[in-house]
């Protein structure tokens, strides 16, 4: 049915496309009706159907004349910390309210050379400052899924909530996504599709709104792992505007996916068994070992000796990076101004700007993290964050040239919670989602949330896979031996 195309994945849309089933046009009406049908969700917050219906009729074009790459003519969400030229970019602040960049980010630029078609911008954490899309400018986005016959809002995990949310209930083929300690990976597993956070270098960071800049990195959030691999490739590769690029080729990752993991050595580390880690997490996972078994591999107790400090470390160095990073909101160039008062000067605007622009969860961050940059803390908080870090990376290493080929985890301590359960909870309760998550970004490493499972209020669960730096073709292979072992085919009931 033409009306159930925005169901398709980016694999089957791409066949269909090529084979004259259907246009690109046609696909991309089915998820713009989609999109405006889910109003609900919150998912899109800038809705861009023009530029989408121009790009469709440039991919059937390309389709036509036979030069039609693996992305021509897939609609896509990108998160709105991607900046898009003359389309707000606000990265779900106040502080950016009007502001359209005169330039595209590196990654939307390679995927819209490649065919792409964007519906529009999707909603998020603020500056991708949170774990469940509450502290969004925007709004809160809502969870498509639901507990059983319970008809209180879940979170879609965050920052990239909208993503994961619009891609969950089939407004978009896949959505680009970032993640600087599990943004990517937590909200995907939330919502039961696959998220995929690349070695760090791997996509350009240029042109996305910097929280963490040695953490960050955009990857793609799509249906299955085949989906992962095709997108992937249209969007890394060596950007020499971003100095922190590698200049590595791009290999096929989706000629990687051949399912067979036979003589792998797959880690499980103790450090991840948590206290009062719920029983269905802990099966879930003793699962996914007897999956990637059977299906060859070797699995091995590893340890990973400083994860206990991951969360501490990340926590001071994240938001360090983002107190200076974030110093570039003053109200002068772009963005938001605060109105001023008679004889106020640019001390009094700096101030008034950032108290209305900023939330709550990105002042706070600031505020630490110029706490553990100023003069008498340094060395106390992030140098010591900087070297735990190195440690971190070495427990990495050393378990990899151990011959370890994957490392398998859980992607988060739990299912997807009620949106506002967290709101009167420390701060640091939060944070606690990450736990999973962090080490990787801390490390530099590549590592994907596949949907494993249900929990008993029928919600998804994940697991997720760690693979060795610049090893995503290696890792997206094992991914889709465990997605296939898994078979999780489970869809959220449409209630919006």
């Amino acid at each position: 049915m033409m009306s159930d195309l925005n169901k398709l994945t980016i694999a089957a849309a791409r066949d269909g496309l090529r084979a004259g089933d259907f246009t690109a046009t046609e696909l991309t009406e089915a998820c713009l009706t989609a999109v405006e049908g889910a109003g609900a969700l919150n998912a899109f917050v800038h809705h861009t159907p023009d530029i989408a219906r121009q790009q469709a009729a440039a991919a059937d074009a390309r389709i036509g004349a036979g030069d039609a790459p693996a992305m021509c003519g897939i609609p896509l969400g990108i998160k709105d910390l991607f900046c898009t030229k003359g389309v707000p970019s606000q990265a779900a602040s106040a502080i950016l309210k009007g502001f359209r960049p005169e330039y595209e980010s590196t990654v939307t630029q390679n995927l819209f050379d490649a065919g792409a078609v964007m519906l529009g911008k999707l909603n998020m954490d603020e500056f991708a400052m949170g774990s469940s899309n509450e502290t969004s400018t925007y709004g809160n986005v809502v969870n498509p899924w639901r507990r059983g016959t319970d008809t209180a809002d879940l979170t879609p995990g965050g920052s990239s909530g909208g993503s994961a949310a619009a891609v969950a209930a089939d407004l978009c083929l896949a959505a680009t996504g970032t993640d600087t300690g599990g943004s990517i990976r937590q909200p995907a597993a939330f919502v039961g599709i696959t998220g995929l956070k690349p070695t760090y270098g791997r996509c350009s960071r240029w042109g996305i709104v910097a929280f963490a800049s040695s953490l960050d990195q955009a990857g793609p959030m799509t249906r299955d792992v085949r989906d992962s691999a095709i997108m992937l490739g249209a969007m890394c590769g060596h950007d020499p505007k971003d100095s922190t690029s590698a200049d590595l080729p791009v290999p096929d990752f989706e000629a990687a996916l051949s399912g067979d993991i036979r003589g792998k050595t797959i880690g499980i580390p103790r450090e991840y068994r948590m206290d009062g880690m719920p029983a269905a997490i802990e099966k879930l996972w003793a699962d996914g070992a007897d999956m990637l078994r059977d299906a060859g591999a070797k699995i091995v107790d590893i340890s990973l000796p400083h994860t206990k400090y991951a969360l501490p470390a990340y926590y001071v160095i994240a938001p360090a990076e983002a107190s200076s990073n974030l110093a570039r909101y003053d109200g002068v160039r772009f963005g938001h101004r605060a109105k001023l008062a008679q004889g106020d000067g640019i001390t009094e605007m700096y101030e008034k700007t950032r108290a209305e622009g900023f939330g709550k969860e990105v002042q706070r961050r600031v505020m630490i993290g110029t706490y553990v940059l100023s003069a008498g803390f340094y060395d106390a908080y992030y140098n010591r964050a900087r070297k735990v870090r190195t440690l971190i990376k070495q427990d990495f290493d050393s378990v990899f040239a151990e011959g370890v080929d994957a490392i398998l985890t859980p992607a988060t301590p739990s299912a997807a919670f009620e949106l506002g359960s967290m709101a009167d909870a420390d701060p640091v309760q939060m944070y606690l989602n990450d736990v999973f998550t962090v080490t990787v970004n801390l490390a530099g490493l590549p590592g994907i949330a596949v949907p494993a499972g249900l929990d008993k209020d029928g919600l998804p669960l994940g697991l997720q896979l760690i693979g060795r730096p610049w090893g995503e073709a290696d890792l997206l292979n094992t991914a889709f031996s465990l997605e296939r072992a898994a078979g999780f085919m489970a869809k959220p009931a449409k209630w919006w």
